[in-house]
């Protein structure tokens, strides 16, 4: 997960949920924080069609715009963003053991897709 400060400048992670809490813990940081859109990454094969993951990606993101119409969500191109994140980690100095934690490279890469977004917007 990552967010964004109020004037969308700074994107910056937030955290790491795992995929069978997510909705539930949106549905609580939705609750308690203002959002105004939710970004989430779009699998897609080094081709362009999407992965055997957009399924699962397009039932959660039903499932988001039934329950909350209010808050849209957004599918935005998650290709070479684990490979960004690895990158980013090695360029930080850390450690073999540090980039092998997948909620890590998970934070970085949202951090990134939400970057790739608001620059997009710009």
């Amino acid at each position: 997960m990552a967010v964004t400060d109020p004037l969308q400048l700074i994107a910056g992670g937030l955290a790491t949920v795992a995929t069978s809490e997510l909705f539930e813990w949106l549905k609580a940081y939705v609750g308690r924080e203002a959002v105004e859109r939710i970004v989430i990454g779009e699998p897609r094969q080094m081709n362009g069609q999407p992965s055997e993951n957009m399924a699962r990606v397009q039932q959660f993101v039903n499932r988001w715009r039934k329950a909350f119409p209010a808050i849209p969500i957004e599918l935005y191109d998650e290709r070479f963003t684990s490979v960004l994140a690895h990158q980013a980690m090695l360029d930080g100095g850390l450690r073999k053991k540090a980039r092998q934690n997948k909620a890590l490279v998970d934070e970085i890469s949202a951090t990134i897709i939400l970057e790739d977004y608001m620059r997009s917007r710009r």
